[in-house]
């Protein structure tokens, strides 16, 4: 990190520290070591003294690097952040006032400390003795986002901490973009209103390795790229965004700006086939035991899979349902040696039902593969593998083998594979290719199914057969003339064990990926014979906007109406939140979409379930045929009892789609549908 500010001092950057020690990023879990995991009853994000104390020691380490690189101190370094979005994560201004104090401890005396949160959040945590940033994406209204940041300190310098350029991909999502016209006025109302800002991201990139988080609710891990749709590629390139950008910066510059660096050279590579494999089962490691399931980390083990493994103590029937809770993240069970099925956590997949007889003492065995932890949060306490039991109808199995298999390349790399072997299912995977000009170039994983990737030494990061992503960046710096060696491990198993490098990515290919709406062939929603526990009319504009319960109402079943709009056009929410006896929001975890009359997946992401996700840049919105009125229904997880619901339009200037007319309906029972 020194040496990077440096080498940004040489060509005469400024920069700003963001160390957290909290960052989000959609790096896995946000950022945060996972070995606090361990730790069974730890706190993150508050003033558990533990983790106060692991904090302490890493801000201490992080000063002695960067504290004399302060801007009086001859360095480069003009501000520090304290923490980060943490209103959006709970209220807590000891905690964070606590964090402030460590970064200061840890030598930042001599630059301004600041706070970033949402324009929503940012009085939830505020600190008066630190400047106060707003974070928002392309397309959001400036004015309105700055509006009580002004009343609350009319003299205060205004900074957009991270204008959102782009947006990350999902696996078994659309790829996401993000408009350039509206990326580039919105920079432009900044600039008119004196009002500094940030790009993130100016330069996409990926996520190597095992490195990709995931959000929750609902769960989702990020892809390995993080090309971002930014203004400079993952690999380095200007985009058309780029050249908009550049543009408007160059009417504000008071010299011509310097032309683009050359992009960086790429190479194909000719398909060759990996020709040497052995089976995943066929080199396990030493097992440990374990008499109940523990998840990965009591195992001191941190990322990659877990393969758990037990004799069944009794006859199992077919139609029996095997119960593994709860499974993080993506797991494939078998009975001696036969594949039994396939659970996803995505689909809150905890469980099957038995496809056949099991005669007691067979082999039972559940490999499970971290997909990343999640990032943002409450969930990121997010402990791998299988972290609760295995149930066999009410029977808890015990007595289990537990195998690590971590991702790190002298792991995969010690394996004796064979020439001529194809093993079926979990296999590593292994063959070699020959450069003659060394260059970046994208791996094609389209015929692979699930796995990782190690060239040269390097974990290139994860590949899904579901997309979008289906290449890996591989950086020419990382290549060789002459032989360069290739490690798969495919968790399912390669239609052809082939690979080829291209000249460009694809980011935006889906494959058998998860039903892209949450309406069922001849589903209709029925509400003939509901009775709404509230209705309003709510007022025009953005914000926050809270429909109170004329009496507290209890259910396990939600569904929110909205029988007209603002504007005409399509339906949009950007998030809900339901209001306990308290009257503060209700957690989110368990809530699961169960229908939503119509979503726009042919444009955007905007299914049912993003109103629920803890972001509020990503929204709910209906087809533009699709009339009204429209609904959602929601499951909750649980039974809870509300007090009110709380609603949220979508963020962007001039967005159609605002709520006007509402109902709220609230039981214990099923919607018909």
């Amino acid at each position: 990190m020194a040496e990077f500010c440096r080498l940004a001092q040489k060509h005469g950057l400024y920069v700003i520290v963001r160390p957290g020690p909290y960052v989000c990023a959609e790096w896995e879990m946000g950022g945060l070591p996972w070995w606090l995991l361990k730790k069974e009853d730890i706190r993150l994000r508050s003033n558990d003294p533990y983790y106060l104390e692991r904090v302490g020691l890493f801000l201490k380490r992080l000063g002695q690097e960067l504290a004399p690189l302060q801007l009086a101190r001859g360095g480069n370094i003009i501000m520090v952040q304290v923490e980060n979005e943490y209103g959006a994560y709970a209220t807590d201004k000891a905690h964070v006032a606590k964090i402030r104090d460590l970064v200061r401890e840890a030598g930042f005396t001599d630059v301004p400390l600041f706070q970033c949160d949402w324009s929503s959040t940012f009085q939830r945590n505020g600190l008066d003795d630190l400047l106060w940033t707003i974070n928002f994406g392309t397309g959001a209204d400036i004015d309105s986002q700055f509006k009580a940041l002004k009343a609350a300190r009319p003299d205060s310098p205004l900074m957009c901490s991270e204008f959102w350029s782009g947006w990350f991909d999902h696996w078994g999502r659309r790829h996401e973009t993000r408009d350039a016209d509206a990326m580039v006025r919105g920079i432009r109302d900044m600039l008119e209103r004196g009002i500094s800002f940030s790009l993130y991201m100016a330069h996409g990139g990926t996520t190597f390795g095992w490195w990709g988080g995931a959000n929750n609710p609902a769960y989702s891990a990020m892809c390995s790229s993080y090309d971002y749709d930014a203004p400079i590629d993952e690999a380095g390139h200007a985009t058309p965004k780029f050249d908009k950008l550049r543009a408007l910066l160059q009417t504000y510059a008071e010299s011509p700006l310097p032309e683009p660096p050359a992009p960086p050279p790429v190479v194909t590579v000719p398909a060759f086939t990996l020709d040497r494999a052995v089976s995943l089962f066929d080199t396990l490691p030493k097992p440990k035991t374990s008499e109940a399931i523990r998840p990965m980390e009591a195992f001191d083990q941190g990322w990659g899979a877990i393969l758990y493994a037990t004799r069944l103590p009794r006859a199992a029937k077919k139609g029996e349902t095997l119960t593994i809770d709860e499974t993080h993240d993506w797991a494939q069970v078998f009975a001696d040696g036969r594949l039994l099925a396939r659970l996803d956590r995505r689909e809150k997949a905890f469980a099957l039902t038995l496809p056949a007889d099991l005669p007691a003492g067979t082999r039972l065995e559940i490999l499970v593969e971290a997909m990343g932890r999640v990032n943002f949060g409450g969930s990121i306490h997010d402990r791998k593998g299988i972290t609760r039991q295995v149930r066999l109808g009410e029977d808890v199995l015990t007595g289990w083998q537990v195998f690590s298999l971590p991702p790190g390349h002298a792991f995969a790399a010690a394996k004796a594979a064979k020439p001529g072997t194809h093993p079926a299912g979990p296999a590593y995977w292994v063959g070699d290719f020959t450069l003659t000009t060394v260059g970046d170039t994208f791996l094609d994983l389209r015929d692979w199914g699930k796995g990782m990737v190690w060239v040269n030494g390097h974990a290139l990061g994860r590949f899904w057969e579901i997309g979008p992503q289906q290449t890996l960046f591989l950086p020419g710096c990382w290549l060789r003339k002459g032989r360069n060696e290739v490690i798969v491990l495919d968790l399912k198993g390669p239609r052809s064990p082939t690979l080829r490098g291209l000249d460009r990515p694809i980011l935006d290919q889906l494959r058998g990926n998860l039903s892209d709406t949450h309406r069922k062939p001849g589903q209709d929603l029925d509400l003939s014979a509901e009775t709404p526990v509230a209705e309003a009319t709510l007022k025009a504009g953005g914000g926050w906007q809270t429909l109170a319960f004329p009496t507290p109402a209890t259910g396990r079943y939600l569904c929110v109406e909205i029988r007209s709009v603002w504007r005409e056009g399509p339906a949009a929410v950007a998030e809900v939140d339901l209001l306990g006896p308290d009257g503060k929001p209700l957690p989110r975890e368990e809530w699961r979409a169960l229908y939503a009359d119509s979503e726009e997946t042919r444009s955007a992401n905007a299914t049912a379930d993003k109103v629920y996700d803890l972001q509020e840049s990503t929204f709910w919105q209906t087809a533009p045929e699709a009339k009204a009125p429209h609904a959602i229904v929601l499951d909750l997880g649980a039974a809870l009892q509300v007090t009110g619901l709380r609603i949220l339009p979508r963020a962007e200037k001039g967005a159609p789609g605002q709520p006007k007319a509402c109902r709220v309906f609230l039981k214990n029972a099923p919607f018909r549908l």
